[in-house]
């Protein structure tokens, strides 16, 4: 297998149309490949700047797990320090988290906070949703977002093996001044769901609308995490 390491975006276009397999840390591919074979053709994105943005609003794709710190909102920076063990970490990165791995253990982070995907295709770069990430799984550069108010990701317990532990998200956002709005979502199984709802006064009327969304269908104990965690939410931005 011959790797590449383009340096620009322009050379990493190039290596796809060569039908180059992106890989990241391979921690996903490795037994894939040991099974079935290698490809002929890799590249890592590690040498692109875009893909290796760390900071205010932005986060690249090539960026490995344990490198994620408070640059970032809270509810990414958790979501990422609960992937598998401190070894994953400082191999797995943010793309091959949201596109390779069926567990997306970021997605409901970057669901919460609203962010846009960029991602590199044969036509250039081009700005999308999580949505089209999921389901095409394009080349992954990275991820925008404007900081939430407040944020926070739980993950619940689950027994070794079997069914992958419920973990929740979810952010507060100020729209404009006086009017304020929650995102929760939530992934049940492999399934990631998500809703909004405005959160001016009464906390509980936003609990309700959230109920009327796609959440509206998960089991009460996953409700008492997302109670829970859209309180901890508000009282984060109440004291901030």
């Amino acid at each position: 297998m011959l790797l590449r390491l383009p340096t620009s975006v322009s050379e990493a276009r190039e290596c796809l149309a060569e039908g180059a397999v992106p890989i990241g840390g391979a921690t996903l591919l490795w037994a894939e490949w040991q099974r079935d074979g290698f490809p002929a053709l890799a590249m890592s994105l590690r040498g692109v700047p875009e893909a290796n943005a760390l900071g205010r609003g932005a986060l690249g794709a090539a960026v490995v797990l344990h490198r994620i710190d408070d640059r970032v909102p809270d509810v990414l920076r958790l979501a990422a320090a609960g992937v598998g063990t401190g070894a994953v970490r400082r191999t797995a990165t943010v793309g091959g988290n949201l596109v390779g791995s069926t567990l997306r253990c970021l997605l409901p982070a970057a669901l919460v906070l609203e962010a846009r995907a960029s991602v590199l295709g044969p036509d250039g770069v081009q700005e999308t949703d999580l949505a089209e990430v999921t389901a095409k799984r394009p080349l992954l550069l990275g991820l925008r977002w404007r900081d939430p108010v407040a944020s926070a990701y739980r993950k619940l317990p689950a027994d070794p093996g079997g069914r992958p532990p419920v973990t929740l998200a979810v952010a507060l956002h100020a729209d404009t001044p006086g009017h304020r709005r929650l995102r929760v979502a939530v992934r049940d199984g492999y399934e990631v769901v998500d809703g909004a709802a405005p959160c001016d006064d009464n906390i509980d009327n936003a609990l309700r609308t959230l109920r009327g969304t796609a959440l509206g269908h998960l089991p009460e104990a996953a409700w008492d995490a997302v109670d829970a965690q859209v309180g901890e939410v508000l009282r984060a931005a109440d004291d901030g």
